[in-house]
């Protein structure tokens, strides 16, 4: 578990504050609510008000008044026919309830989601998310509806029960009333390892979760690798400490729950042992009484067993909800400043993006970027290269506002991006990452993602732009072939010029390429090389390189070097410098001309290699 999730899943006291912004969704449903109290108090009353038509019904049975009897018996009916309606009216309340709390739980965390900074996501596992939105959701919206049933219904049983006992015999009512504090007593005991259980429980369930992503993700890899055997041990490791706290939840309600029954029947016991001894002296009550106070003795118990059970249930889903309370109570930490100013009609062009002494860590500590600064204008293509993990895809997350600058600043066109609409600037940005994501649905739908109000005639003239539309049309369904999930059914390069139509449709003013060539062919690189060419230009465009060959018509390369700019020039220029880009280049373009020969003839190796880093006299 990372630093991050410990934090989340800290082992704080049960408090039902956690509770709150589930509480205030469901009872946003005001009519549902208003049937499931009501149908609860009903029946609550109905239910205290039975043992004494009972009692009544059995003094005037041995007095003979058979006169009285029958409009005693047609009530008896009535009130059994309210009764049923009465559980109707709550059942239907209750499933409303649940499942409109459960949806609208899910929309808001989901929308949470989406406003926070990715930085929330790098380190969160996607399984340790992916519960949120779905067991947590639906363990504490089923339970909710029930523990506000039968806190009503328990609240009048109990308030009845107590009331008309007081009413009839205050000693015995005193009696029965000694049992409470001893529940209470026993309910605070049970549950600190309730809630221990439970949040661990639901701890390992999110580790599970996100081992099956992993498997299904991996699955190849697995293959490839022959890690069944030991991704199986891996789990079954997590699946043993998931039954453990299981079965540790199990124990502690099975022995919590029947030790409040046995308390509730001890007190119920206390009361017919006082009211048996009256009836017997004939002192105070009648037979009928005591058979009233006997069904309100169980009745006594029923309330207590419910509201313990529901406490138990509480308790066990106590863990979910603070899970839900911490991601909706999550603030982005990217977002709009209280001095955001949307920009003019002459501000909506952007012609210069500037680093200004711009410093960036990931860990206090551990600079990535220190003093940097840069200036991108519009027209211009910046190529960014050098080593892995020294801060080039850090400059363009920073450039496109995925993480802000902890010191410096980063300006349009001299004005903070930070006092512009973070809507705005995400809307003039295009990115077409290393391993483009394609959205299961049709290569249609997937182009149009990033702009829904696009036509087709629109779709297919971003796809001819980035040499993408040949293939398509040759595909047997054209634009209206399914990708499959990731666009699995898609070779790599055909993603990749998926992607790029994507990102053209929307005619950004920034474009960033985070090594887009890097994992395709060079058949297909020189496709999507000729796509890139026309889409970066009149741009502001960042191009992320591993392969030094893409990048030898951008107007600056930048070589990279822990954060700081060690060398920059243009492809000739740098070469003549025979420094760390003459070394690199040189490097790779040996490494390729040795995987050439190694498969290809002579003739074909010479002209891969040609291919592979073009004509130095250009």
């Amino acid at each position: 578990m990372s630093e991050v999730e410990r934090i989340d899943d800290s082992r704080a006291r049960f408090s039902m504050r956690v509770w709150i912004p589930i509480i205030t969704r469901a009872f946003a449903h005001r009519n549902a609510v208003a049937g499931l109290i009501g149908g609860g108090v009903v029946v609550a009353g109905i239910e205290t008000v039975l043992p004494l038509l009972v009692g009544r019904i059995v003094d005037e049975a041995r007095a003979g008044s058979e006169a009285s009897l029958l409009p005693l018996l047609l009530l008896y009916l009535t009130l059994f026919v309210v009764f049923a309606v009465g559980v109707w009216v709550f059942i239907l309340g209750a499933g409303i309830v649940a499942t409109r709390t459960a949806d609208q739980l899910r929309r808001d965390c989901f929308a949470k989601l989406q406003s926070l900074e990715p930085a929330y996501f790098d380190v969160r596992p996607t399984g340790w998310l992916v519960s949120r939105l779905t067991s947590d959701c639906s363990k504490v919206a089923g339970i909710l509806p029930w523990c506000i049933l039968d806190f009503a219904w328990c609240s009048a049983i109990l308030i009845g029960v107590i009331g008309t006992m007081f009413l009839t015999d205050a000693r015995l009512a005193i009696w029965a009333l000694a049992a409470v504090p001893v529940m209470i007593l026993v309910s605070a005991i049970f549950q600190r390892y309730l809630v221990r259980s439970g949040r661990e429980a639901r701890r390992v369930s999110s580790a599970m979760t996100a081992a099956y992503g992993e498997m299904l993700l991996g699955a190849r890899t697995t293959k490839t690798l022959v890690r069944e055997e030991a991704n199986l041990a891996e789990f079954a490791q997590l699946s043993s400490e998931m039954n453990f706290w299981a079965m540790r939840s199990a124990v502690l309600s099975s022995v919590y729950l029947p030790l409040i029954a046995s308390i509730a029947a001890f007190g119920a016991a206390l009361i017919l042992w006082q009211g048996a001894s009256e009836v017997l002296t004939k002192e105070g009550i009648t037979l009928g009484t005591l058979i009233a106070f006997m069904q309100f003795a169980a009745l006594f118990a029923q309330p207590v067993q419910e509201l313990a059970q529901r406490f138990a249930d509480i308790l066990n889903a106590s863990s979910a909800a603070e899970r839900i309370a911490s991601l909706l109570a999550t603030q982005a930490k990217i977002g709009d400043s209280a001095t955001v100013r949307a920009p003019t009609h002459d501000e909506l062009r952007i012609n210069a993006l500037r680093f200004e002494g711009v410093s960036f860590w990931y860990r206090e500590g551990v600079p990535i970027l220190e003093n940097f600064s840069l200036c991108a204008s519009r027209g211009k293509t910046i190529a960014l290269v050098g080593s892995t993990g020294g801060g080039k895809s850090t400059i363009v997350s920073l450039a496109t506002r995925f993480y802000e600058p902890r010191t410096g600043r980063i300006t349009l066109d001299g004005v903070d991006y930070r006092d512009r609409p973070l809507a705005w600037l995400t809307e003039q940005i295009g990115i077409v990452p290393q391993v483009a994501h394609l959205f299961a649905g049709t290569l249609r739908e997937n182009i149009r993602y990033g702009r829904l109000e696009a036509s087709d005639h629109d779709i297919e003239n971003a796809a001819r732009r980035v040499r993408a539309h040949e293939f398509i049309v040759a595909l047997e369904h054209g634009y209206e072939t399914q990708v499959g999930e990731g666009g699995e059914r898609l070779s790599t390069g055909q993603r990749q010029l998926v992607a790029l139509a994507r990102a053209v449709l929307r005619d950004p003013q920034i474009l960033v390429m985070d090594e887009a060539t890097s994992s395709i062919d060079t058949a297909t690189e020189r496709l999507v090389q000729a796509g890139v060419d026309e889409v970066l230009k009149g741009r502001i465009a960042f191009v992320v390189a591993h392969r030094l060959s893409t990048i030898r018509r951008a107007d600056v390369i930048l070589v990279i070097e822990r954060g700081a700019i060690v060398e920059q020039g243009t492809h000739r220029d740098l070469l003549a410098q025979r420094g760390r880009y003459f070394e690199l280049y040189t490097n790779q373009y040996a490494a390729d001309k040795e995987r050439a020969l190694l498969h290809l003839t002579d003739a074909k190796a010479e002209a891969t290699v040609a291919s592979l880093v073009g004509d130095e006299s250009e």
